[in-house]
């Protein structure tokens, strides 16, 4: 299976190639620049590997949650290829790439993206043996500092979630001064606030969804906004 990934939900940019198991990949932290950037590496990891366009089997996109104009990007560019290509698209969570950068053996992990105007996106998953993750509960948007509703978002209640060794993941942590690191306290045994989404995790999960037969027709793919409103009002600005 040949399979072009595309992850540009926060500000690292990723494109990879994953061919029956094996994976190439282009990541920088590149604010900005995606669109410079995302089809160009595309091209160019295609033809190191000698690869057509035409022998690609499915498009992975990360769907979000993240930048608006990032996700929109990412989705955008891989219903473009799929359409011209007439292949499916595998979209996958942006906060389920972000999981897979969890040490090996994390057994439940709690992604975190800083979604800015003082919230993160939110979003809890389990690590099987193959090293995979799978979401436990919704998707959530969130202040950092607000109590994490543990029925939606792993679905179990608070007693349970305290008993689990939580891993965090993401830029998430580090907003709100850490609040939400400080919120959770022992419950969270590790964390890493510097991570980021990388297509090559993205492919991986895809590849997994694809012998599923987890795919869309390109125009059924949706990005994961989780917030509706874009912007702050000037009032809402000068209230926080």
């Amino acid at each position: 299976m040949k399979l072009l990934a595309f992850e540009t939900a926060t500000e690292a940019c990723s494109v990879a190639l994953w061919i029956d198991g094996e994976v190439r990949e282009e990541f920088e932290l590149a604010p900005r620049r995606h669109a410079e950037l995302a089809l160009p590496w595309a091209d160019a990891l295609l033809a190191e590997a000698g690869v057509a366009r035409s022998q690609l089997d499915a498009i992975a996109v990360g769907r979000g949650p993240g930048a608006f104009t990032g996700v929109r990007l990412a989705v955008a560019v891989a219903q473009g290829i799929a359409l011209a290509l007439d292949i499916p698209v595998v979209p996958v969570s942006t906060l389920a790439t972000l999981a897979m950068l969890a040490p090996p053996g994390s057994q439940r992990i709690l992604a975190a993206i800083d979604a800015r105007m003082g919230e993160i996106y939110l979003g809890a998953f389990a690590q099987s043996a193959d090293g995979l993750v799978t979401g436990l509960g919704e998707e959530i948007l969130m202040p950092p500092q607000q109590s994490i509703d543990w029925q939606r978002v792993a679905q179990c209640d608070a007693g349970q979630a305290a008993l689990q060794a939580w891993i965090g993941i993401g830029s998430g942590f580090a907003a709100g001064d850490g609040a939400l690191m400080a919120s959770l306290g022992d419950m969270l045994i590790r964390s890493e606030a510097n991570a980021l989404p990388h297509a090559s995790d993205l492919a991986r999960l895809a590849a997994a969804a694809y012998e599923r037969g987890e795919t869309l027709s390109p125009e059924r793919v949706e990005p994961a906004y989780l917030r509706d409103k874009v912007a702050l009002t000037l009032i809402e600005q000068r209230k926080r």
